[in-house]
């Protein structure tokens, strides 16, 4: 029952998640089992998304640490749902390696989001104004 609790109130650990998920969203596009099978032009677009995604995850994760609102979470989650479609947006879902992070890490964001949203949800905006740093 006491596992109910440590998830039950918003902890900093979790905005440093935030933060490493946005790096790792930023270096997916070389990791070194990528099969890289994407043509330039569409690897470009494709690189410029990852990267925009990430810093974004990595941005709004910062500033849930520093002053926690939630439309930082909100736009966490629609990043991360955002992540997950860009494959299939941008013409990159035939490589699978890649199609893959990209839906395992734009899960883990979405999961991570629903999480600091839910537990935030009944917060006063003095409470949130409070969350330890």
């Amino acid at each position: 029952m006491s596992g109910i609790h440590f998830f039950s109130k918003h902890r900093t650990w979790e905005d440093w998640l935030g933060m490493l998920l946005g790096v790792l969203i930023v270096v997916s596009p070389w990791f070194p089992f990528s099969s890289h099978d994407v043509m330039d032009a569409e690897r470009s677009t494709m690189i410029l998304n990852t990267f925009v995604v990430g810093m974004l995850i990595f941005g709004l994760a910062q500033l849930e640490y520093v002053a926690l609102q939630r439309w930082e979470e909100v736009g966490e989650i629609v990043l991360g749902l955002w992540l997950i479609a860009s494959p299939f947006i941008f013409g990159y879902s035939g490589d699978e390696t890649l199609r893959i992070w990209h839906a395992t890490l734009g899960g883990i964001v979405v999961l991570l989001g629903a999480l600091q949203l839910w537990q935030d949800w009944r917060l006063s905006d003095q409470e949130l104004a409070n969350h330890p740093q």
